[in-house]
């Protein structure tokens, strides 16, 4: 994941996050470069990080923004930590593109 926070494997879209609760609005903030050359797209919500309220407003935005069902959207690691990761179910190529665009226009 060095080059993108999209690594498409197996027919889903693992994409790194870095999510801050408690924000002053809900968006997505780009791309951010972490230690180790692991970037991340970081995201904001004005949710608590309590009870997963803040996981469940980011997956919300997430899918409005990259215009996907709620349904194909999961926190699959890092349901606690600020770092997650976030599987996109039914994925390809084409969408991989069309994020990594959306995302770097930020």
């Amino acid at each position: 994941m060095a080059d993108s926070p999209f690594q498409l494997t197996q027919g889903r879209l693992l994409v790194g996050l870095k999510l801050q609760p408690g924000a002053g609005r809900n968006a997505i903030a780009g791309i951010e470069s972490l230690a180790g050359e692991r970037r991340v797209v970081k995201v904001k919500v004005t949710a608590p990080p309590e009870d997963g309220k803040a996981n469940a407003a980011a997956i919300a935005l997430l899918a409005k923004a990259w215009e996907l069902p709620k349904s194909r959207l999961a926190i699959v690691a890092g349901r606690t930590a600020r770092l997650k990761t976030l599987e996109i179910a039914e994925a390809d190529a084409a969408l991989r593109r069309r994020l990594e665009a959306a995302t770097a226009s930020v």
